[in-house]
């Protein structure tokens, strides 16, 4: 016995024993850390807005899994994320009885963990459909082989991710969608009479905030393409290719001209709605997608080539920040002519 512990600790003196030592300690610190400690510590409880799945919302979870959602889309916040859902960090009891568990690591796409009731269920058809139809930049892949029962329930499972809080979203937007439906049917006037009643008055009154030059209008054009054409169209009339799964459809914003504020503003209404979205509508909010000049810069877009209107005549301009300390205060004059060659106006 002593000749084999000898030539153990002979072993261990040497090089190689010390590696083979090290990582054997190494891989049980690991498996003790991520296996044996949450096992250990971890509270088999359900968190407060933990509710169990329906049926439909469990076989769409099937097919979540079945088709291998979770390699590209996690589903828990972390304290330093920004984005949809943020608004709640994720606990351990959010995943009570889940099996397999769907946390997974990757995000390729957004996360989905507070998903139920950020977007539409006519949103979600049209993004499973095709994905580039409500996202142009995205890498998902179509789902429309899944067929309509399917991306039913692939949608419901959607719609209950956040669970009690999820459920408070969709409450919300059902019934925004039967006002929605109901201006709707009532004909485009009406339809944007209802849409513009759900901007604060102070941000009816609002002109563009950036002024309407080629550089913006440009800036805009990419934006509009890159978040905004597959439902509202390359002409702005509403009829993207999403456009059919939508209900009320994406506005026309070629006859709004006749629904100007007072004759002349528009900027603060597209700015209000890009920025917050249309609860009861597909218009999802950007705020977390896009900083404020480019929402002004998409507006502008869409005012100069689809209202054939702008209203930055109407604005003072300020002096930018990082020429405060060159002037002593705002310039109230005009740009001359020649000072605006080439913009448009």
């Amino acid at each position: 016995m002593r000749a084999i512990l000898s030539k153990i600790a002979a072993a261990f003196r040497s090089s190689e024993g010390i590696i083979v030592f090290g990582s054997l300690l190494v891989v049980f610190a690991a498996t003790l850390a991520t296996v044996y400690w949450p096992v250990l510590t971890i509270k088999d409880t359900p968190s407060n807005q933990w509710r169990p799945l329906t049926k439909l919302e469990l076989e769409g979870r099937r097919r979540y899994v079945a088709n291998g959602c979770t390699y590209c889309h996690s589903q828990y916040v972390r304290p330093q994320d920004w984005g949809i859902g943020a608004e709640r960090i994720a606990k351990t009891g959010d995943y009570y009885r889940q099996s397999p568990h769907l946390l997974g690591s990757e995000r390729t796409g957004p996360d989905l963990s507070q998903e139920g009731g950020e977007h539409s269920d006519d949103w979600h058809i049209a993004h499973f459909i095709n994905p580039r139809w409500t996202r142009p930049r995205s890498l998902m892949p179509r789902f429309e082989f899944e067929g309509d029962r399917n991306i039913k329930a692939l949608v419901a499972y959607m719609q209950s991710l956040g669970d009690k809080n999820a459920d408070e979203r969709m409450e919300i937007q059902k019934r925004f969608h039967k006002e929605a439906i109901a201006a709707y049917k009532k004909g485009p006037d009406e339809n944007i009479r209802w849409l513009h009643a759900r901007v604060p008055k102070t941000w009816r009154a609002m002109p563009t905030e950036s002024p309407v030059t080629n550089s913006s209008v440009a800036r805009g054009e990419k934006i509009y393409q890159d978040y905004c054409i597959g439902c509202h169209g390359p002409v702005g009339d509403g009829n993207g290719p999403a456009a059919k799964y939508l209900e009320p459809r994406p506005v026309n914003f070629t006859t709004l001209k006749r629904h100007l504020v007072e004759g002349k503003y528009i900027g603060g209404i597209l700015y209000y709605q890009i920025m917050n979205g249309i609860t009861g509508t597909a218009m999802p909010y950007f705020k977390k997608d896009l900083e404020s000049a480019k929402i002004w810069d998409v507006g502008n877009y869409i005012e100069k080539n689809f209202i054939n209107h702008t209203d930055d005549k109407y604005i003072t301009e300020g002096i930018p920040a990082s020429y405060e300390g060159k002037h002593a205060g705002p310039v109230t004059k005009k740009p001359t002519p020649e000072s605006s060659r080439g913009e448009a106006r």
